[in-house]
């Protein structure tokens, strides 16, 4: 027992058993007490504020499992050396050791391989896997599990060390975190290492490329796996992960030298556009009106790899670009481009006219017999790497130095490439000498090739170079998965992104379409949702929703995605996104390109609604009460502006639905159907919803009559499944049995605006061939409104 004037003045304590082999190693830093045995099971997970063991021991719970001959082994001894800061993991069934040097810091312990013998029996170590009873929130990306007393994380320290339980022999997981996992018991945290200092064959790309040959990496063994744990409060978590960061030199980005995690960029919205050096402008005026932070454009480069611009966009190259940055900084906002990471078109100089020697292969084989530079069919030793069609889009070899595309192989001896094209994508046809290698190129469906490991890092020090000269400070490492084409799996990715970090020479944000541990520390949003799909509420919505419970467990900034001003698109449909925004306090990225912005008459008030909406979630203006109506899909809102930083914020209701049929009545009797409904606030536009429930049939001749004087005609015919929407202009909108949109038809005029009070619809229309559908009406309108100003 150590007394408490002992823990005073001896925060960072070890207490040791004996000075060799031991019973029980008891660690301890902060508020973490964890205790190992002599045979290198975990005996305890203590926070010493709540007194609470967290460890799960009715299950393995291994200080360090290790992996040998696809095997996982479990120590059997411990050894303390030096006061305890050197404890030695013996595995006795593979004789192998394994010394791993302990630091208590002041709030966590840092555990990292200093050394592991023999190498060549060691294909990995896995850090646990430390069970835990935690289980009310599961941090999968981070590695750190949470109730409402107590928090335990597994930090990794390094890019060799990552999150997880090596979850196959890639070390790859398309998952978007396995750093900590949800378990029937509570939870789990593991983190792993590979030796790739050996020969190895993979079955890369998440099992895609089988049986890929991954070159060795001289002396990349699991020597210098690092990981830090700890134990606080929940509400010290971010601050526990801001001081590891700072501590170990992890990547630490930062916004006006503030860390991005706690910045007034986090969770912040910007648009995206496509333009050109004559209207950034332009750009900036609208991006400036909308009030959002960044501009960026999304498809900038003429190529991926070496990042050569596009000379329509930008005809003064790297020094047009920085012009427009130079632009957007000087107006208070960023400036920034999309990459696809490590991807190649087949236009880049690393393909044409001479393929570099660093491409990625899946694999490859010799010619049998020595071509020509005509032949079309080459024979080759073995069609393993050539018949595999899984994401096989170019059919390229790689024979010296030309490139030949192929039909197919054959499927028996001999083994032909057959119909191929000699020369292909700019290189040149030549002739090739018997058992020359023939490999074969890695690609994807987007008609690129990709790198393997030490081309990839030259990819990344492209960007910041191209970054640093230009000034660029916010790009998205798009794409990011095309790093597992080096066959390294993970590891790849995090080495990538640190990559260009490290050559970075100032500050900037960036994005990234995974989420991996180690890049937690270098990623600022994580903005996943796609617009190309429908509308606003149509297009992976759920998706999108479903994203913000892993921005939650994963201290991430909460985003919905990407979502596109078109030429059409109304003041409703961008209100009901903005209103989940609010909800969530979720940013976004706003597709704009500047034919939609132009030619949408509304485009003014829609950028000023994104403002203003902006500025209120921005300012914590919505009540918990307010942000979780605004969070339901089903309600719609308008916020009105009655000054700077006060609002007022319209509720949407509805009528009940109104149904017409099929009537069949006496020659000359009205078969019209007649509703009312009641608006209870404020002179406004007549707002409906239209649609046919059936499965076949239609309408046509639609009439609504409002107050028994206005008609309101429509003369398109909808089929069963159709839907039609007017949001109070003179643009009706269509939509089909998915709910994608479908056309517009345009009335003479808007329809009539009504006062507060009772109102009466007249709804008409004919009923064609098929089975009788059923015709719905559903009017909208403004109901209640409350106060929305700025927290002091």
């Amino acid at each position: 027992m150590i007394s408490a004037i002992c823990r005073k003045f001896l925060p960072l304590l070890f207490l040791i058993s004996a000075l060799d082999s031991i019973a029980q190693v008891n660690l301890h830093a902060g508020e973490l007490e964890l205790s190992v045995t002599g045979s290198g099971m975990i005996h305890s997970i203590r926070n010493t504020r709540t007194g609470k063991d967290y460890l799960y021991a009715d299950t393995l719970h291994p200080l360090l499992t290790l992996v040998s001959g696809n095997q996982r082994l479990l120590p059997q001894s411990v050894k303390a050396r030096s006061g305890g800061s050197l404890l030695t993991l013996g595995f006795m069934e593979s004789a192998v050791n394994i010394d791993i040097a302990v630091t208590a810091k002041h709030d966590y312990l840092k555990l990292t391989i200093r050394r592991a013998e023999p190498a060549a029996k060691i294909d990995a170590v896995i850090w646990g896997p430390f069970p835990t009873t935690i289980k009310d929130t599961v941090g999968e990306v981070i590695g750190v599990v949470r109730d409402q007393q107590a928090a335990i994380g597994m930090f990794v320290l390094n890019v060799k060390t990552m999150g997880g339980d090596l979850p196959n022999s890639e070390g790859s997981s398309w998952s978007r975190g396995i750093a900590a996992r949800t378990q029937s018991w509570g939870s789990s945290l593991q983190a792993y290492a590979i030796n790739r200092s050996k020969p190895r064959n993979v079955d890369a790309w998440g099992g895609v490329f089988k049986n890929m040959p991954v070159p060795v990496m001289k002396g990349e063994t699991v020597v210098g796996s690092s990981i830090a744990l700890f134990s606080c409060s929940n509400a010290e978590v971010l601050d526990r992960l801001d001081a590891i960061s700072v501590a170990e030199k992890l990547p630490h980005p930062t916004y006006k030298k503030t860390w991005l995690k706690r910045s007034e960029l986090f969770g912040k919205s910007y648009l995206i556009s496509s333009f050109g050096e004559k209207e950034i402008d332009e750009m900036i005026g609208y991006t400036k009106r909308a009030g959002l932070f960044s501009l960026y454009h999304e498809g900038p480069f003429q190529s991926w790899g070496h990042y050569i611009l596009d000379s329509t966009a930008f005809p003064n190259g790297p020094a047009g670009l920085k012009a427009c940055a130079d632009k957007a900084h000087a107006a208070g906002i960023l400036f920034g481009v999309h990459t696809l990471t490590n991807f190649i078109n087949t236009n880049d100089p690393y393909i044409t006219p001479i393929p570099d020697e660093r491409l990625s292969l899946t694999g490859s084989s010799v010619l049998v017999n020595g071509i020509d530079a005509s032949v079309k069919e080459i024979e080759v030793a073995s069609p393993e790497y050539f018949k595999q069609e899984e994401n096989n889009n170019l059919h390229t070899v790689k024979i010296g130095k030309e490139l030949v595309r192929y039909r197919a192989v054959t499927d028996v001896a001999p083994f032909k490439l057959i119909d191929c094209q000699r020369g292909a994508f700019g290189t040149v046809a030549t002739a090739h000498a018997k058992g020359e290698q023939a490999g074969k190129l890695m690609d994807h469906a987007y008609q690129v090739f990709f790198p393997d490991l030490d081309l990839q890092r030259e990819i990344a020090g492209n960007i910041a170079k191209l970054f640093n000269a230009t000034g660029v400070d916010h790009f998205d490492l798009d794409g990011h998965e095309g790093c597992l084409s080096s066959g390294q799996g993970d590891y790849a990715l995090e080495l990538f992104a640190q990559d260009v970090y490290q050559q970075m020479d100032h500050e900037f944000i960036c994005g990234t379409s995974n989420s991996k541990t180690f890049f937690w520390n270098i990623g600022a949003y994580y903005n996943w949702g796609e617009p190309w799909y429908g509308g606003f509420n149509e297009s992976m919505q759920q998706y999108r929703i479903d994203n913000q419970g892993l921005f939650d467990r994963n201290y991430m900034p909460h985003m919905l995605g990407w979502y596109l001003l078109a030429e059409k698109t109304t003041l409703p449909e961008m209100e009901w996104m903005l209103a989940r925004a609010a909800g969530y306090n979720a940013g976004f990225a706003m597709v704009a390109r500047p034919q939609a912005l132009r030619a949408n008459p509304i485009s003014g008030p829609l950028l000023d609604a994104i403002r203003e909406w902006e500025a209120a979630r921005n300012g914590h203006a919505f009540s918990a009460a307010q942000q979780a109506l605004l969070k339901d899909p089903k309600q719609e809102f308008h916020l009105e502006k009655l000054s700077e930083g006060s609002w007022k914020l319209w509720h949407y209701n509805t009528s009940a639905v109104f149904t017409r049929e099929k009537k069949v009545r006496q020659p000359g009797e009205p078969v019209f159907s007649t509703f009312s409904y009641d608006q209870p606030f404020a002179e406004q536009p007549l707002q409906f919803r239209m649609q046919v429930i059936g499965t076949s049939g239609s309408i046509s001749k639609i009439r609504i009559q409002a107050d028994h004087y206005n008609d309101i005609l429509i003369p398109i015919e909808l089929k069963a499944g159709q839907s039609i929407i007017c949001d109070g202009t003179a643009d009706i909108r269509i939509f089909d049995e998915k709910g994608k949109a479908a056309g517009v038809y345009h009335l003479p005029a808007a329809p009539v605006t009504l006062p507060a009070g009772k109102h009466s619809l007249q709804f008409d229309c004919s009923f064609n061939e098929g089975d009788a559908p059923v015709a719905t009406l559903q009017v909208k309108y403004l109901d209640s409104k409350e106060a929305v100003s700025l927290k002091k």
